[in-house]
């Protein structure tokens, strides 16, 4: 190995614990942010029936927007920091990524429990474990 690939191989064990929840994090807001893009019409309308009883049910298209952004700005923002973990070790982009992804299931859970989907709701805590995990691991 030259000096630079020992740093960076360096870098990642040291990192990585944040490199893998946040691949996680990836796969899981950009697959959900790609396939709303790519089946707008669908998930709109699968939203819309979710919500036809609940206070949110005039807001879909807005709030369906919205956590779009977010989940593909989390994601863009988590891919972006592990490249700065593993080749400088600075965590400040993926910290934000990772804050972004949880608010985006906080609004998510917000949303189901209007809906009163409640194992909707349940299924969110798993994933909202691992994204404060992550803030937490990237916070210190």
């Amino acid at each position: 190995f030259y000096p630079k690939q020992t740093y960076f191989m360096e870098l990642i064990q040291k990192h990585i614990t944040e490199i893998l929840l946040l691949l996680f994090l990836i796969v899981t807001f950009l697959q959900s942010g790609i396939d709303k893009v790519t089946d707008w019409k669908g998930n709109s309308s699968f939203i819309k029936e979710h919500f036809k009883n609940s206070p949110l049910k005039n807001s879909v298209p807005i709030l369906l927007a919205i956590i779009l952004i977010m989940e593909l700005l989390a994601g863009a923002l988590m891919f972006v920091g592990i490249f700065h973990l593993s080749t400088t070790g600075a965590k400040e982009i993926a910290l934000i990524g990772s804050v972004l992804s949880a608010l985006s299931l906080i609004f998510l859970l917000v949303g189901q429990r209007l809906a009163k989907d409640y194992a909707g709701a349940m299924t969110l805590a798993v994933y909202f474990i691992i994204a404060i995990f992550g803030v937490y691991l990237l916070s210190k």
